[in-house]
């Protein structure tokens, strides 16, 4: 888990305070004239509080002279309706630009993670990177309007009252300014650490996140092995660390708040000694040192604002930071065009030929090559099997042709074309792809069969449910291919969710179909059958087959026999059972007949 400690969010000149910046002014931009109205109606939501003050001056010389008050007292009632409406709404406006925000990061990040490359998402913790599509972009709420707004409209408040209390009286200002100086300055050291408190937070909230979908992925596995005490122990001391942080940067926001309300109360208490004795001499009037006061309690509302504003921003800064490093991680390149669809293609598509020339492979620079040297060549329709020991490199065969991963040396070329020279909607519209454990995605099972075909007619539904021998499974659903299957196909055996990634995969009627260990865990009736819908599949479709039953490769047109990511031997199994030591190893230690019956 990422327990490392976060980067301190500090210094308006640092490079990374100017990241933040500018990252900040991406996500407002916009949405600039909404934030610019919601900032006009506070300002004039301010300008009510600011001229309160003058009014009851005036209010105060009316009375001292004998004057009506009438007038002025409407005056004042007006000016409270119209600031507290400006408030009101703006405050809406704020609100509902903020959620867009929110909306816009949530839309961006997500369409880059979905597209992150395989390698990403092999280092990442997906818990981690859903925590910040979740929880980060929340804290853009605040710190996209309600931080800007509060820091203009603080600003320009607390500058005009403060030109107003001079006009008033100056001495009496000084003396304010040097109490409010001495707090300020011990308020300044605090800030800093709500930005480190609130990061630790939400790195904290990603690993209880990342936690969480790994007892999940799991689920059944803990349970049978007694381990949810272990589990609810990791999780719950990413939730301590969570809190712990959490109640670290309410501390120190509680110790901003508390700052803004005792600058304020010394600052009264010095005004009131100070500004009495001038009131008492006559260097000032009554009515004077009562709106000076009143500034002075006014004063809280744009310190607030701009402590708020600070506060927001060191939050938002420790959200941004997160999002920013998720979005700056590699992808492969946005989906600009529509794939083909399986319809668009007349008549039977052509099966696709594939060739690897001196394809070496490994996953990042330092660690063992999987490949090395790989050489192969599958010219066209028929069936490849590729067999060999664990860890050989078959599997990996199929992320290279999908380009999940890029070959390190040497080319992979589909139709005599680098695959890396395919746009990526193009290259994969025409593989069909079985993994290895066959997920099946929560939803119904019409959804998961077309999933990679989602304009499939019922006609090409029942066709490839009756092929891949699912028509009986539908029969006993209750709601028959629109039964729901539960959480990556919990309500479906083994074998059935094998059968659903073949069917699946058949519906895109692919040109080129990849099957990975795609009936390891059917048994023997089903798998026959499926045996005869993969050599009708051949006839037609260019086949290749990871697999390690005998039964599966005796009837391949061809046999690449692989051992430490080099290409061993290739052959039929007939040829390759007398000209391989490996290939004939393997076979006879498969417990199955030449004929791939089994023999127990």
């Amino acid at each position: 888990m990422n327990t490392a400690s976060a980067p301190e969010v500090t210094g308006a000149d640092s490079p990374r305070a100017r990241e933040t910046l500018q990252a900040l002014h991406g996500y407002v931009r916009p949405h600039r004239w909404a934030v610019a109205l919601g900032l006009l109606l506070a300002l004039v939501g301010a300008a009510g509080g600011l001229l309160q003050p003058l009014a009851t001056k005036e209010l105060v010389d009316r009375l001292s002279s004998g004057g009506t008050i009438v007038t002025i007292l409407l005056a004042m009632t007006v000016l409270v309706l119209v600031s507290t409406v400006a408030e009101a709404y703006g405050a809406y406006v704020l609100e509902r630009t903020a959620e867009s925000v929110v909306l816009a990061a949530r839309r961006s990040l997500i369409g880059r993670l979905l597209r992150l490359r395989l390698a990403e998402t092999d280092r990442m913790q997906p818990g981690d990177l859903m925590s910040r599509v979740s929880a980060d972009t929340t804290l853009l709420r605040a710190v996209s309007t309600q931080a800007v707004v509060n820091a203009a409209t603080g600003a320009v408040t607390l500058v005009a009252a403060v030109v107003v209390m001079a006009v008033l009286d100056a001495v009496l200002l000084g003396v304010t300014l040097g109490v409010v100086a001495v707090v300020a300055v011990g308020a300044a050291s605090v800030m800093p650490k709500i930005g480190r408190a609130t990061e630790r937070s939400q790195a904290a909230v990603g690993d209880m996140s990342a936690g969480l979908e790994r007892v999940f992925g799991a689920f059944r596995t803990v349970k049978a092995s007694g381990a949810e005490a272990r589990e609810i122990a990791r999780v719950e001391a990413a939730a301590r660390r969570a809190w712990r942080h959490g109640v670290g940067s309410a501390k120190w926001k509680a110790v901003l708040g508390t700052a803004d309300n005792l600058a304020v109360q010394l600052a009264f208490l010095a005004v009131l000694a100070v500004g009495g004795a001038r009131a008492a001499s006559g260097e000032i009037p009554v009515s004077t040192l009562i709106a000076f006061l009143l500034y002075l309690f006014y004063l809280m509302e744009p310190v607030y604002r701009l402590i708020e504003a600070v506060s927001s921003y060191q939050e938002g800064a420790a959200a941004i930071s997160r999002i920013t490093e998720a979005k700056a991680l590699p992808a492969e390149p946005s989906l600009a065009q529509e794939p083909v669809r399986p319809e668009d293609r007349a008549g039977v598509p052509d099966p696709a030929s594939v060739r690897f020339e001196a394809v070496s492979f490994r996953y990042a620079p330092g660690l063992p090559y999987i490949h090395r040297k790989v050489d192969f060549e599958v010219p066209g329709a028929g069936m490849t099997a590729f067999v060999g020991p664990s860890g050989a490199g078959k599997s990996t065969l199929f992320s290279l042709i999908e380009r999940f991963y890029e070959a390190t040396g040497g080319r992979v070329l589909v139709d005599g074309k680098d695959v890396r020279e395919w746009p990526l909607p193009e290259l994969r519209s025409v593989i069909g792809y079985v993994e290895q454990d066959a997920p099946v995605l929560a939803g119904t099972l019409r959804e998961n069969l077309v999933f990679a075909a989602p304009s499939a007619t019922d006609d090409d539904i029942r066709a490839v449910l009756t092929r891949t021998r699912l028509d009986t499974l539908v029969e006993r659903l209750p709601h028959g291919v629109d039964t729901v299957v539960g959480h990556r196909g919990s309500k479906l055996s083994g074998g059935e969710r094998q059968r659903v990634a073949i069917a699946r995969a058949l519906l895109r009627r692919p040109r080129l179909l990849l099957l990975d260990e795609a009936t390891s865990q059917l048994d023997a009736a089903n798998e026959l059958a499926l045996r005869d819908v993969i050599a009708e599949t051949a006839r037609e479709t260019s086949v290749l087959v990871v697999a390690h039953r005998l039964s599966t490769v005796t009837d391949a047109d061809r046999i690449v026999v692989m051992d430490g990511g080099t290409v061993r031997a290739i052959g039929t199994h007939e040829e390759l059972v007398t000209k391989d030591q490996l290939y004939a190893q393997l076979a006879a230690t498969q417990l199955l007949t030449p004929a791939g019956r089994s023999s127990g």
